[in-house]
């Protein structure tokens, strides 16, 4: 039984001492005794005594076993193994692993053999331990907790504190889970930071990463300014594309469009931010890219098919419901009092859009914008196909770029030596757009906060 069809089971039992519990409660309530809480409560009470705790033992079991088995295995391979380097003993474990597995291993050593018919007895003792002792721990938990179905117990208060704890679980899940990709992009950019000094990457202007044996010279250079305008100029064509566009359409489905119309477009529209990013950047490599090539050669320009106006076009329609449904909601959440104030005075339907409307809705519209902005900053794909390859510091827009996705792709491509600057200059480069992406979310939830405070 693999893991996931045992949670399943644990799930269908968990169903059955609900039904327990609730008959149960159900017969008390029966016997002209009044309960504390209603039926319901008693039920799920009983499914969660039976439940969670070999839920739990499933979890801790699933962390520690395969370190335990791993120990035991090692300690009975030969021992030249253990003058092995740390790498190769990583090699032989996985080979082992491998085997265990079913399979196939180029020429397994006999010591290898037999290290893999032994990880597989325990991983398979391991396995039965763990249901067995799975199953008694949710036996006694749904005989302690059916027994304790009284008119005393306060079920709704129990369940309602194992809820509020199972919620603060998963937001301290999420917090952490944050908190340790933060944490290790830090430690690995601090890594970096020892081959190269902060100020040669924050104000460096030329990137060559030489993938060569290290040495003086041989590391490369590491300037992040071509990558960050790279960023940026695409980033701005974008927001170029998508601002006016999402407005405007923001803007008539909010003020102008019928009701028919506006039940039918927005969602149109929305289906934009729906499309994986792949598939713009092949729409961008394939018909917008040679679209723009051949139309700067009627007109006299050079612009190759690869660009930061061809990335920065794509994108901007990408992003697009970004700007216009978070716009278009923001503007219909302008009290209607204001309009009709200024139609009552005599304004006109579009003077009042524009100098009461657009200027009451103006905090979140901007907030939009700077949300759709740190979108268009971390967009990877599109830039990947459409933008090029090239990490030089200049103004044309329709030559090639190198962005600082495109760059963290690049250089985590490959088996890599994670030891190498050539490496982990990725993490450094992960960790200033973090720093980027989150100063704009922080700058457009302060903007939309002070907007619902307003109105709200």
């Amino acid at each position: 039984m693999n893991n996931l069809a045992l949670i399943a089971t644990v799930l269908i039992v968990m169903a059955l001492a609900y039904q327990l519990g609730l008959t149960r409660s159900k017969a008390v309530a029966g016997s002209g005794e009044r309960l504390h809480s209603r039926p319901g409560y008693y039920g799920v009470l009983v499914a969660l005594w039976c439940g969670l705790p070999a839920l739990l033992l499933f979890i801790l079991w699933s962390v520690f076993e395969p370190g335990i088995i791993d120990l035991l295995v090692f300690q009975q391979l030969p021992p030249e193994v253990a003058a092995f380097s740390e790498r190769e003993q990583q090699l032989v474990m996985r080979r082992i692993a491998a085997l265990a597995a079913g399979q196939n291993v180029a020429d397994p050593q006999d010591f290898e053999r037999l290290a893999a018919s032994q990880q597989a007895r325990l991983e398979m003792l391991g396995h039965l331990s763990m249901l067995a002792t799975m199953s008694i721990v949710a036996v006694v938990g749904l005989v302690v907790a059916r027994r304790h179905v009284t008119p005393r117990l306060r079920a709704r208060n129990h369940v309602e504190k194992a809820i509020t704890a199972l919620l603060a679980t998963c937001s301290g899940v999420a917090i952490l889970t944050t908190v340790g990709i933060i944490l290790s992009m830090i430690g690995e950019a601090m890594n970096f930071f020892r081959f190269v000094s902060p100020v040669e990457f924050f104000f460096g202007t030329t990137w060559n990463p030489r993938f060569s044996s290290s040495g003086a010279g041989g590391q490369g250079e590491y300037g992040l300014l071509p990558l960050l305008w790279g960023t940026l100029m695409v980033s701005i064509i974008a927001l170029l594309v998508a601002i006016p566009l999402g407005l405007m359409t923001a803007i008539y489905m909010a003020e102008y469009a019928p009701a028919w119309l506006r039940s039918v477009a927005k969602p149109v529209i929305e289906v934009l931010a729906g499309i994986p990013t792949i598939v713009y950047g092949f729409f961008a490599l394939i018909v917008i890219g040679p679209f723009l090539s051949g139309f700067g050669e009627l007109v006299g320009l050079n612009i190759r098919t690869t660009s930061a106006l061809t990335a920065g076009l794509v994108m901007g329609i990408m992003i697009i419901p970004f700007v216009s449904s978070l716009s278009d909601d923001i503007i219909t959440q302008v009290p209607k009092a204001l309009r009709d104030g200024a139609l009552g005075l005599g304004a006109t339907k579009s003077e009042t859009i524009r100098q009461v409307v657009l200027p009451a809705a103006l905090p979140g519209i901007v907030g939009a914008f700077l949300l759709a902005a740190s979108r268009a900053i971390g967009e990877t794909m599109i830039v990947v196909l459409a933008a090029g390859n090239n990490p030089v510091l200049h103004a044309n827009p329709f030559e090639a770029v190198s962005t600082i996705t495109v760059t963290i792709v690049n250089q985590l491509t490959g088996d890599m030596d994670f030891a190498s600057p050539q490496s982990l200059v990725a993490f450094a480069l992960g960790l200033t757009l973090f720093v980027i992406t989150l100063g704009l979310n922080v700058i457009a939830l302060v903007v939309v906060r002070r907007y619902r405070q307003q109105y709200e």
